[in-house]
């Protein structure tokens, strides 16, 4: 039986109609809805990137991408063999799996079978059924990997991240999300802790630790003494470090961005180690931790007054912690303290008298404040986001905020 033309696959389509000029692009995109939409479909074929259902790609396409250039691959459902793309695309670079979760240890041992040079960054995220065995096969074949993504896979335990320390010493980023096997053994093995069996991942510099319950101070000390070239460090809902972990952070020269967020252990006192350390950070976000109070907020001043962003959600600050804090805080651009419920408008006349180079601020769930506080803040020159959420207005107030918001985006 003859098949129209209009039942192919639309990557076939897009493939076929790449060929034309705009003129007869024009043409075919007037005889159905699926003709144009693959006529003008050309961030697929012309770009960098492609995005392919596997299980309706035809094992011949992988080719034609690599002809067109296309390095980087997302795979949004798979239903046929991995080993289809990877042995039609060796000169693939990244490769994104994410959310594939019927993907399992077998069918990614058929696809890596043999080195792949090219392939620097891997996502394995919400692959839930991979375990410490795919780890080793990636370890084994993909040397030269820079970026893993593993996030949301909590199957991977301590043996997986000894095979990861093994294999992967080019390793730059790594997502252990919600990796909930993992301890500090673990971290160990990935700070070159234990050399004898693996050198581990010294060139790491960001690390996503978040919500991996089994991980304390231990872990913390390990990262300071291996994992020299950190930058940004993640251990948002970590809830088993505490103040005393913050020790071994503050003298991490090269850290410039640091998660705390929903520590719950962590206090004014684990604020005050940082301060009194060496470090530069630009990046601070200590939201939900119910221990931080305005001591942090004068520690802040005396010892991190060069942050660029400062996240303080929810925790116990007044009008008072901001007055000890803004006049040292002349870099500071985002300003996070919704639901701050303790701040009023005389924080708010600070924050707009001294902090003029605010870029954006957070006062979501500020019920305290008022339509005078506002319209200070309104008056900030630099000013490009304004979350107020819950605070109610009038609408003339509206239109004020809606102003600010749209002149933000402009710029």
């Amino acid at each position: 039986m003859e098949t129209h033309i209009s039942c192919l696959f639309p990557e076939i389509l897009a493939m076929i109609f790449s060929y034309l000029d705009v003129r007869d692009k024009g043409r075919v995109a007037q005889v159905c809805i699926a003709w144009r939409d693959a006529s003008y479909h050309k961030s697929v074929w012309r770009g960098v990137e492609a995005k392919l259902h596997l299980r309706r790609a035809n094992p011949s396409l992988f080719p034609s991408l690599q002809a067109r250039g296309i390095r980087r691959v997302q795979i949004l459902s798979l239903r046929r063999s991995l080993s289809y793309v990877i042995q039609g695309m060796p000169n693939i670079e990244s490769l994104n799996l994410s959310g594939c979760y019927n993907l399992t240890d077998n069918g990614l041992g058929h696809a890596f079978v043999q080195e792949i040079p090219s392939l620097r960054v891997l996502n394995l995220s919400l692959c839930k059924q991979i375990t410490d065995s795919s780890l080793g096969r990636i370890a084994q074949y993909l040397k030269n990997l820079e970026v893993l993504e593993l996030g949301g896979c909590s199957n991977i335990t301590n043996t997986g991240l000894l095979l990861i320390a093994w294999g992967l010493h080019r390793l730059k980023s790594l997502n252990l999300r919600s990796c909930r096997h993992v301890s500090d053994v673990g971290i160990g093995h990935l700070a070159g802790m234990t050399r004898s069996a693996a050198e581990g991942c010294l060139n790491l510099e960001y690390l996503t630790l978040q919500d991996c319950q089994k991980l304390t101070d231990l872990s913390l000390k390990h990262i300071s003494k291996g994992l020299t070239k950190l930058r940004v460090l993640n251990l948002s809902f970590c809830g088993g470090i505490s103040d005393a972990g913050m020790i071994h952070l503050s003298h991490m020269t090269s850290l410039w961005n640091l998660n705390l967020r929903s520590c719950d252990n962590i206090s004014d006192t684990g604020t005050m180690h940082l301060a009194m350390g060496t470090l530069r950070l630009s990046g601070l976000d200590v939201s939900f931790c119910d221990k931080i109070g305005d001591q942090t907020l004068a520690y802040i001043a005396q010892g991190l007054y060069q942050l660029k962003s400062l996240s303080l959600c929810s925790c116990h600050i007044s009008d008072d912690g901001i007055n000890r804090m803004v006049r040292q805080m002349h870099e500071l651009r985002t300003l996070n303290i919704g639901q701050c419920v303790r701040i009023t408008d005389k924080g708010l006349e600070l924050i707009a008298d001294h902090l003029t180079q605010l870029v954006g601020i957070d006062l979501y769930g500020c019920t305290k404040i008022t339509k005078r506080g506002l319209e200070r803040i309104t008056q900030l020159p630099c000013l490009k986001v304004l979350n107020l959420g819950l605070w109610q207005m009038t609408e003339s107030e509206k239109v004020r905020v809606y102003t600010v918001k749209q002149e933000g985006k402009r710029d």
